[in-house]
């Protein structure tokens, strides 16, 4: 399972501090709707550029002008492109997770939910780590591309990594896939985060194959390019507005 990282909740924050100030003691654990109990490693969510996957890597290389980092957890990205001298806004919606990034260095922070942010416009936004996951749910997703749009500048783009989870599912001797047939797409799962035995409300989270990506944008005036494909089910898509 992909690291799921970026909700609002307090319990992420929380243990971000935690290993922030020298505190690690154990992992964020995740339940999920698909059955799954995982774990979300705390060091993994403060690695350097060497440690990211390709995907990511790739992303921050095709970063340009003013960045915006939606989700932007301990702050990774923002300070490798603080570095490179990009003039980026780190945005959480975990107060936690921006007190960790002005920790860390991060020159400008944005404590918000994306869908209340509309202050400035930007080159380039991130949506890393299935960013996109953000919008909840399909039915939100033309709501959610629409206003990352409204914040581009003109020739402005949008960079997204995602996962298609179709493999979570059973297959059977033909090869097809069983999911189960209740009118939800099969990439909504809802999720609880635990920490310290301090357990999350239950939020939702969207993993988008690349078809039905490009099917939303293509639905909302963007253009949706593969830039790369991973090595399971994921990919890097770079949207932005069609002229």
């Amino acid at each position: 399972m992909h690291y799921l990282v970026k909700h609002m909740s307090d319990i992420f924050g929380n243990a971000l501090l935690d290993y922030n100030s020298g505190n690690y003691t154990e992992d964020i654990k995740t339940y999920s709707s698909l059955d799954e109990e995982d774990t979300i490693p705390l060091p993994y969510l403060f690695r350097n550029f060497d440690d990211m996957p390709l995907l990511e890597q790739k992303a921050l290389e095709l970063t340009k002008g003013k960045v915006l980092d939606i989700g932007c957890g301990t702050g990774n990205h923002s300070l490798y492109l603080q570095q490179k001298e990009f003039k980026v806004t780190a945005l959480d919606s975990s107060k936690g997770a921006i007190e960790v990034c002005k920790e860390r260095g991060v020159k400008s922070t944005v404590h918000s939910p994306i869908l209340d942010y509309d202050t400035s416009k930007f080159d380039t936004i991130l949506l890393l780590m299935n960013g996109i996951g953000l919008a909840g749910k399909l039915i939100n997703l033309d709501a959610f591309l629409n206003h990352l749009k409204s914040l581009l500048n003109p020739n402005g783009q949008i960079l997204l990594d995602s996962s298609d989870i179709i493999y979570m599912f059973d297959q059977d001797d033909d090869g097809g896939y069983w999911i189960p047939n209740d009118g939800n797409y099969y990439g909504e799962v809802s999720f609880i985060m635990e920490y310290k035995q301090q357990k999350s409300q239950s939020f939702n989270w969207l993993y988008l194959d690349f078809n039905t990506l490009q099917n939303a944008c293509l639905a909302n005036n963007l253009q949706c390019d593969l830039v790369m494909s991973g090595e399971h089910y994921d990919y890097l898509a770079k949207l932005s507005v069609k002229e």
